[in-house]
Formats: structure tokens, C-alpha cells, sequence
């Protein structure tokens, strides 16, 4: 039995949850999200919870069993509390500003960098070096700051680039260190 897949996903006061089928429904005060399931795995709701089982071992179902969990508990937790990712721009002339709703990004480039959000995440910029991603489906969340991230990454020798906060860089010594 999968470890995480026999946890039972609690609902906080003010979600609901509505199962069609291979569908479910989960609704909040942030917004409401729906996603498709696998068929073979069987998601019912018995009281304020919601519990996945599999009907036997073959290894699809026991893959499934837990990747299942783990989703509709990264929904219950968008539609209530939301998910945030936050990222910063080390280097000298690196900046990002909102024009609307994009993310301009000045990285070294000989242009600037528009960055569009997906539907349901809203980019901030609080100030030219730090941006915050934030929504209620933690995959679009992700995948923006990843995207964003990707415009330049830190790079091992001065760090300068797009980092998440509290990323550890691994860092490089010059070319003078091998010389005696």
C-alpha cells in the first residue's frame, strides 16, 4: 500500500469537494479547480474527506495510487490558502518592471523580455530585483517561475542571474586556482 496514497486529503472548513465520474471539483475561497483522474484509481468523499483507493497491485495502479493523493491535495491547498514562489535577480544592470500584467525583464540581452502569465497567476514585482509568482494551481505557479527562471539562470561563477529565494548556488573558483 502506498504510504501517501492511504492518507486520507482533509477538507478545511469552506472547501467543498464535487466528484463526477473521473472528475473532481474542488471549490474555496481562492477559486475552484477541476482536474480528470485515471480511471483506475477511485476517489470517494466520506465525511469532510477524500480517500483514494486502487483495486489491486499491478504496477500502474500502485504508481498511480499515490501521484493521485498528492494531487487533489495540492488542490484543496491551492483553493485555500494559495500557492507563492519567489524569485530574485543577483547582478549589476539585471532589473525586471509590470508593464500591465507582464514582467519586462532587462537581463544583459540586447532586448528586453516580456513575460505573459498564465491564466490564473498573478506576477508582482515588488521592486527591481524581486518577483513574486502567485495562484491557485500549484503547476501553473511552478511552470511560470520556472519559465521566468530560464530567461537567466545564475551562473556558477558570480551567481548573477534569476534565482529563487533561498536557492543554493553551487559556486566555482577562477581559473587561477589550478596555477601556483
Amino acid at each position: 500500500m502506498s504510504r501517501i496514497g492511504k492518507k486520507p486529503v482533509v477538507l478545511p472548513a469552506g472547501v467543498t469537494a464535487t466528484i463526477n465520474g473521473t472528475q473532481v471539483e474542488i471549490k474555496g475561497p481562492k477559486g475552484t479547480l477541476v482536474r480528470d483522474f485515471p480511471e483506475i484509481i477511485k476517489i470517494e468523499q466520506v465525511g469532510n474527506e477524500l480517500i483514494c483507493t486502487r483495486p489491486n497491485d499491478e504496477i500502474v495502479a500502485r504508481s498511480l495510487h499515490g501521484t493521485t493523493r498528492a494531487l487533489l491535495n495540492s488542490m484543496v491547498v491551492g483553493v485555500s490558502e494559495g500557492f507563492t514562489k519567489k524569485l530574485e535577480i543577483v547582478g549589476i544592470g539585471y532589473r525586471c518592471q509590470m508593464r500591465g500584467t507582464n514582467l519586462v525583464l532587462n537581463m544583459g540581452y540586447s532586448h528586453e523580455v516580456v513575460i505573459t502569465p498564465e491564466e490564473g497567476v498573478k506576477i508582482t514585482a515588488p521592486d527591481a530585483l524581486k518577483i513574486v509568482v502567485e495562484g491557485i494551481d500549484a503547476q501553473k505557479v511552478g511552470q511560470t517561475a520556472a519559465r521566468i527562471r530560464s530567461v537567466r539562470e545564475p551562473e556558477p561563477y558570480k551567481g548573477k542571474g534569476i534565482k529563487y529565494v533561498g536557492e543554493h548556488i553551487i559556486r566555482k573558483e577562477g581559473k587561477r586556482a589550478g596555477k601556483k
